[in-house]
């Protein structure tokens, strides 16, 4: 049976955690290995963050406990062996759903590292199955090749993606848009799902949209958006924009929509940076929010701002978001939320 049958969703990612779950990084799958001790004084940094608000637990390679082990992280940090090849958990981890009774499961997505991107990536498709072993939860086997950060749910039935990744060729493509859809309610247990079209410029994920819009709560959704009309995100923000303005959630409301500033552009090695403030985390009374620094020390206060705005109840606890994103994603990439059981 599929988790909605037995009465399971996926519960908004501000609802209480249990934990969080967040891999070490791997140095020979690295886009510029040279920068592996600078990416993990970066992990090393979100992973602190995290542990100030809520337990965490670190995936690490079993040759590399002893290294990870130097960073001395607390008694909130958990270290547990498991083997994999890349470090972005949100998209190879499991995602929790939640039923009425108080039961805990995983959905095991299947992972072909971003439209197989990057060889080798047996070892990633096998996180979940052990994550979900090694806590003992049910484990729904999903047929449907889909990563953690390409979806976003408000909780309440409604969930938002993009076209350029969930019907890109490279995931699924001997399945139609109905029936990635209908996988995709039968395994969160949502409704209604908000089809954006395209995320942001240079994101390789094929456009994840935890790089470009969630929910903040139910019936109120965050865009990042771009006013300069000779950057492509303008066009690609402006289209998502009408269609959230257009949209209406499993509830039959009309959205309402926050809008946050993109970062100002910036390059390395000949390629975009894709620089995103909703690649923040929620944790249990914080935000985990990325700022770049330099030229984005404006946009950086006024996302902080914002979001102080937004979430009052909430310490918005900020890191560097230029330590890890040379590698492709954020803190939201690097992380996955375990609900609290109720």
């Amino acid at each position: 049976m599929y988790p909605k049958e037995l009465n399971y969703t996926m519960p908004a990612e501000w609802e209480k955690h249990e934990r969080t779950f967040i891999s070490w990084p791997v140095q020979a799958s690295m886009v510029f290995p040279d920068n592996y001790k600078s990416v993990s004084e970066g992990y090393a940094e979100i992973i602190k963050a995290i542990a100030e608000f809520e337990p965490v637990t670190v995936i690490v390679n079993p040759e590399e406990l002893e290294a990870v082990e130097v960073f001395n992280f607390g008694a909130n940090v958990t270290l547990l062996p498991v083997r994999h090849n890349d470090a972005w958990l949100r998209d190879n981890g499991p995602t929790f759903v939640a039923a009425g009774d108080g039961k805990l499961a995983g959905v095991n997505w299947k992972f072909n590292a971003w439209g197989g991107k990057y060889m080798p990536w047996d070892l990633d498709d096998e996180v979940a199955p052990q994550i979900l072993e090694s806590l003992q939860v049910e484990r729904f086997d999903a047929p449907l090749v889909m990563e953690g950060g390409s979806i976003h749910t408000d909780g309440e039935g409604t969930l938002i993606t993009t076209e350029e990744c969930l019907l890109n060729t490279n995931r699924n493509p001997e399945l139609s848009r109905s029936e990635i859809e209908e996988y995709v309610r039968q395994y969160t247990g949502t409704e209604s799902i908000i089809w954006l079209k395209r995320g942001l410029s240079g994101d390789e994920t094929d456009g994840h949209v935890d790089n470009i819009a969630c929910f903040a709560a139910p019936g109120k959704v965050i865009i990042q958006v771009c006013d300069d009309k000779e950057d492509e995100n303008y066009e690609i923000t402006r289209e998502n924009l009408r269609i959230l303005e257009n949209a209406v959630d499993a509830k039959g409301r009309k959205l309402e929509i926050i809008r946050i500033q993109q970062p100002p552009r910036v390059d390395y090695e000949d390629s975009r940076l894709t620089l995103s403030y909703l690649n923040f985390y929620f944790v249990n009374g914080g935000i985990i929010l990325p700022v770049f620094g330099g030229t984005a020390a404006e946009t950086d206060k006024l996302a902080e701002q914002q979001l102080a705005a937004l979430f009052p109840d909430r310490r918005i606890r900020t890191v560097n978001g230029m330590a890890v994103i040379g590698e492709g994603g954020n803190v939201h990439c690097t992380t996955q939320q375990m609900p609290a059981r109720k």
